[in-house]
């Protein structure tokens, strides 16, 4: 069946409506094509005559096709021409689903315009271009990308699927005037050439940089100097009036998401198989972010599950690198970082504060948590660190290090803060998190088995503040509900070549 491009209308691939499916009995077979005349459905399906983004939907049932076993999603867009974008937006605009619009070099959205995405667009970053393809929102601009579960708005590579790398092409930023720690109160992001378009940061909490939902972006971080890239979502001085939620970060070359300063909130968050950090802030970052997972493979090694700066030019800048953080799970790669020879699943430094509750941290290479220097160590004592409910298990690989909170955090600071010794750590376990399928390639589910420890009664409940899910009283990214179903992606180039 499949969403037609234009409506919310429902059918199977022989035009019948909901109630008159008609199953189709699959033998046991080898990796093949489902659709096509050699596929297991033979011809059936052929492309809707209608532009715009659609969706089949396979369901395997039980015997007798009344329990739905699994659900496949696979989206498909329908287009009438190929549309190329290339220097600055200065009008508000437009993206609409029945084109596929191309990136060529780095795009600004500037001089008061918006920039509006309808749901189910399809951007492609064009590899190799100079500068690098990158889509900035400046401080003068707005995004609007309201993309549904449905119709999710895909920014990715221009390559052909199978062939498709990190790094080829730049990344989404959004740039605001909320606070950020740095002198002057204004800074440029990096990764760029400095200008007035890449300036960010100012005086204004609740400054709206914009709204993403259901928003992928893949094979991004593009090099524009070496040690400066792009990463794959990067928000610069956004303020609590900014909207992002529903938000997949997949192959990016550098960080999957990341602050620099500000007060924005964010959820539902996906990052995976990225060659850095998956959750990045500094500079002054004071939001709040609430579900979300992030992982690796040993054959997509990154580094740091979580890396949190104060400041690298002022360790004790104000306002505070503080955010709070709740019902997260990072996954290593159980290998060594990608380049990073340190690189936990918790990593605070540079005088960093920071609240994470509710989290998993699985399978690193290097230690689980790992508070770094004498000015971060302070923030300690000055209870802006703060963790309640964290779970490791099978971290410090490199060590073979045994199932102990010694084992799995780095000694002194760390080890005595995660004992309840020092400052506000409170609930370290280490356990096996049991979580159903989190290393199926293509296909995993990072929820937890009902018999999880997961799922015991007195974890810390989320606070009570408009923004945080109260009933989320389990640890991790998720309960029994997969909020990513089907506007997500996990199918990887490698399986695609094949």
């Amino acid at each position: 069946r499949y969403l037609s491009g234009l409506s919310a209308e429902v059918k199977d691939i022989y035009g019948n409506e909901p109630g008159r499916f008609q199953p189709v009995v699959l033998q046991d077979v080898e990796r093949q094509t489902v659709l096509g005349d050699n596929g297991w459905l033979g011809g059936a399906l052929s492309a809707p005559n209608q532009h715009g983004m659609h969706t089949l939907v396979m369901e395997f049932r039980d015997w007798n096709g009344l329990r739905i076993l699994k659900t496949l999603y696979a989206k498909f867009v329908v287009i009438s021409d190929i549309v190329d974008i290339s220097g600055n937006i200065e009008a508000d605009r437009r993206l609409t689903n029945d084109r596929l619009y191309r990136l060529n070099g780095a795009v600004f959205v500037r001089n008061g315009a918006t920039l509006t995405i309808d749901p189910g667009t399809v951007i492609i970053g064009q590899p190799g271009s100079e500068p690098p393809s990158v889509l900035v929102v400046t401080r003068n601009g707005k995004i609007r990308a309201e993309g549904t579960r449905s119709r999710p708005i895909i920014m990715t590579s221009a390559r052909n699927p199978g062939d498709r790398l990190r790094g080829d092409w730049g990344g989404l930023i959004l740039l605001g005037r909320a606070p950020v720690n740095v002198s002057g109160g204004v800074f440029n992001i990096e990764g760029l050439p400095a200008s007035e378009d890449t300036r960010y940061g100012g005086t204004d909490p609740e400054y709206d940089c914009g709204t993403l939902r259901h928003v992928r972006v893949e094979y991004a971080g593009s090099i524009f100097a070496p040690n400066n890239e792009a990463n794959s979502f990067t928000w610069g001085g956004c303020g609590t009036k900014t909207v992002a939620e529903y938000l997949q970060a997949s192959y990016g070359l550098d960080d999957s998401f990341e602050w620099f300063g500000g007060t924005m909130n964010a959820k539902y968050l996906v990052g995976g198989l990225g060659a850095d950090d998956f959750l990045d802030f500094q500079l002054g970052y004071t939001g709040k972010i609430q579900f979300g997972f992030f992982y690796q493979d040993s054959d997509n090694p990154g580094n740091r599950g979580l890396e949190g700066d104060n400041s690298e030019y002022d360790q004790n800048a104000t306002p505070l690198s503080k955010p709070v953080i709740f019902n997260a799970l990072f996954v290593g790669s159980g290998v060594a970082g990608f380049d990073e020879a340190n690189a936990p699943g918790l990593y605070l430094r540079r005088g960093s504060g920071g609240t994470v509750n509710n989290t998993i941290v699985a399978r690193f290479f290097s230690t689980g948590l790992h508070i770094d220097g004498a000015a971060t160590e302070a923030q300690i004592d000055a209870n802006n660190i703060t963790m309640n409910g964290i779970l490791l298990w099978n971290n410090n690989i490199q060590n073979n290090a045994p199932a102990t909170i010694a084992g799995q955090v780095r000694s002194g600071a760390s080890t005595a803060f995660a004992n309840g010794q020092r400052g506000q750590g409170r609930q370290f376990w280490v356990g096996d998190p049991m979580l159903r399928r989190p290393f199926e390639v293509n296909d995993p589910d990072f929820r937890p088995r009902p018999e999880s420890v997961v799922f015991r009664a007195n974890w810390i409940q989320p606070p009570d503040d408009g923004f945080f899910d109260q009933t989320a009283r389990y640890i991790g990214g998720a309960g029994d509900i997969a909020w990513w179903e089907e506007w997500t992606s996990f199918l990887t180039d490698a399986d695609i070549k094949k």
